[in-house]
């Protein structure tokens, strides 16, 4: 399966988009973006019409209607945190798989047939204009020259004529002939791109009924992608996150979500509006701290459940018999002022239990306890919880790391390293580096198998996720291919994340082909830094590691010649 990892800031949405090829994943990718960005022109246009109203209003009564619309919108927006479950209960969230299929309709318009230009018809022959004049008409000799003078002057005008009909009539028959194949082939073309329209159409469609088999026979990777599509189609308030990552364990049939929670600041901040007509203005008025804390509480849970059921609702195949949801909170921390992410939520509960519960019914915060959820007393202290679950972390091709980083010294030369070594020395320089966020690093075996020689983990599923290392101990400048290699192994892997690391530097080509794409490029002297940065200096002598491996190859061939 290859991933390709998508955001839209403005709508705080968040997905990893997977297909069988690195093609496919594009394809649904650019597809998700599109639909996020008609939504965000959506929303923007609402906003720029909500600026446009408050900018324009200068009367009074238009202020009190205004006070009395934005009243109405703020109460609508308070309310609706005490709903969040019921509005989705009512509704069932199974996936409409024909819904899914793209229309074979072929919008375009057929080329139009062009009207050809009429030939003139032939020009009429002028005759001959004889004057006589006295002598012509008494003197033979005059007459007939008279007259051949005459027939003469018809003669050229005649041909005149004609060349100039005939002229126009080449042109217009060429004009013609250029309509008419201008119009066939546009006409061609435009049955061609129609049939390649249906045929890619048809093809999208077989791959959405292949994909409902998959999931049907519960294959992981469409399980998955299945989790993701009912969670995405789960509408939340304009303010809210929307985020989450999703593991399925086939052997146990368990679904893992860890999804973003909305901080404090997301919910409402205002509970209505007052026209003051002394001042003219529009007075808000703010939501009590208690109120905030409270309602923060009931809303944590209520997602919560909302998730959980969804799930459970719209699993037609029967995947899942445990659903773990964890759900965290990105905040700042007053008494520091850092980011944290903390996992505030965690609950594991089987498909059974969730539908036998009447969740329109519920006590949000009763019912997440009566599953054994386990949670702070008030969630808005947004004291961590350690996850009942995680997602997998596991990899077969992870070793045991050996520490190089403490046996190097300013005397050691990187680029005359052993490179199993120096893959080692990669992953301690990079553990040191995460260890600050609590992030893990894994070095993989000594095969290069796909191109990954260390995985680092972040534990913050918004901004972190999985980030593959290479590590390239080379003497030579790196070219554009080894970039490439490695966009091709971030996509293989579901990383969102690839860094490459040389003992050398980089050609422009590379720079240019990671430019915009989640790929971070480390040169020598960035490595030596790093290094430096961590308590441990080294140095980079290519030349010297060049002339070292030069000698190695002339031993090799010697001992092979003997």
């Amino acid at each position: 399966m290859f991933e390709a990892r998508i955001s839209h800031q403005g709508l705080h949405k968040f997905r990893v988009v997977r297909g069988y090829t690195a093609e496919e994943a594009k394809l649904k990718a650019s597809l998700q973006l599109s639909v996020w960005e008609e939504q965000w022109a959506r929303v923007s246009q609402s906003r720029q019409r909500e600026q446009l109203k408050f900018r324009t209003v200068a009367l009074k009564g238009q202020r009190k209607a205004l006070a009395s619309e934005q009243n109405a919108a703020a109460e609508k927006s308070v309310a609706a945190m005490d709903t969040l479950l019921q509005n989705s209960v009512k509704h069932s969230h199974a996936v409409d798989w024909s819904k899914l299929k793209h229309s074979l309709r072929y919008t375009v318009d057929e080329p139009s047939r062009p009207q050809s230009v009429a030939i003139p018809p032939t020009p009429t022959l002028t005759a001959p204009s004889v004057k006589l004049g006295f002598l012509g008409h008494f003197v033979p000799s005059v007459r007939a020259r008279r007259v051949s003078e005459a027939r003469a002057v018809s003669e050229k005008m005649n041909k005149s004529a004609y060349d100039a009909w005939s002229v126009r009539k080449n042109a217009i028959e060429n004009s013609n002939k250029t309509l008419r194949e201008n119009y066939d082939a546009a006409v061609n073309k435009f049955e061609d791109e129609k049939q390649t329209f249906i045929e890619q159409e048809e093809l999208f469609n077989k791959s959405v009924d292949q994909k409902r088999e998959a999931y049907l026979q519960k294959v992981p990777e469409t399980v998955v992608e299945f989790c993701e599509m009912v969670l995405d189609s789960s509408e939340y308030p304009e303010s809210f996150p929307s985020s989450f990552s999703v593991d399925y364990i086939p052997e146990t049939r368990i679904v893992i979500v860890e999804f973003s929670l909305p901080s404090l600041d997301a919910l409402p901040s205002i509970k209505g509006y007052k026209y003051v007509a002394t001042r003219d203005e529009i007075q808000p008025q703010r939501v009590s701290d208690a109120w905030l804390n409270k309602t923060y509480d009931s809303v944590l849970y209520q997602i919560t459940l909302r998730t959980l059921w969804e799930l459970a609702q719209s699993d037609e195949a029967d995947a899942m018999e445990f659903i773990v949801f964890n759900g965290w909170v990105n905040s700042v921390d007053k008494a520091t002022g850092q980011e944290v992410n903390a996992c505030v939520v965690t609950v594991q509960v089987t498909k059974a239990e969730l539908l036998q519960i009447k969740m329109e019914q519920v006590d949000p915060k009763a019912c997440f306890k009566k599953f054994k959820g386990v949670s702070a007393a008030k969630l808005v202290n947004l004291s961590p919880v350690r996850p009942i679950l995680q997602l997998n972390k596991e990899d077969r091709r992870f070793v045991t790391a050996h520490d190089v980083i403490d046996s190097i010294d300013d005397s050691a030369n990187l680029a005359a390293m052993d490179w199993e070594d120096f893959e080692h020395l990669i992953r301690d320089v990079f553990e040191k580096e995460f260890s600050s966020n609590g992030s893990e690093v894994k070095i993989t075996q000594a095969s290069r198998d796909g191109g990954v020689d260390a995985v680092a983990f972040d534990e913050d599923p918004i901004r972190g996720g999985k980030i593959v290392i290479q590590a390239k101990r080379y003497t030579n400048t790196v070219s554009v291919s080894a970039v490439r290699d490695l966009y091709g192994t971030l996509m293989n892997e579901g990383a969102n994340k690839g860094i490459l690391v040389t003992t050398a530097d980089y050609g422009p080509d590379a720079y240019e082909f990671a430019k915009g794409k989640p790929i971070t490029l480390l040169s020598g002297n960035e490595l030596l830094y790093l290094l430096e940065k961590h308590g441990h200096k080294a140095r980079i002598n290519l030349a010297e590691a060049r002339l070292l491996a030069a000698e190695r190859d002339r031993a090799q061939t010697a001992r092979s010649s003997t």
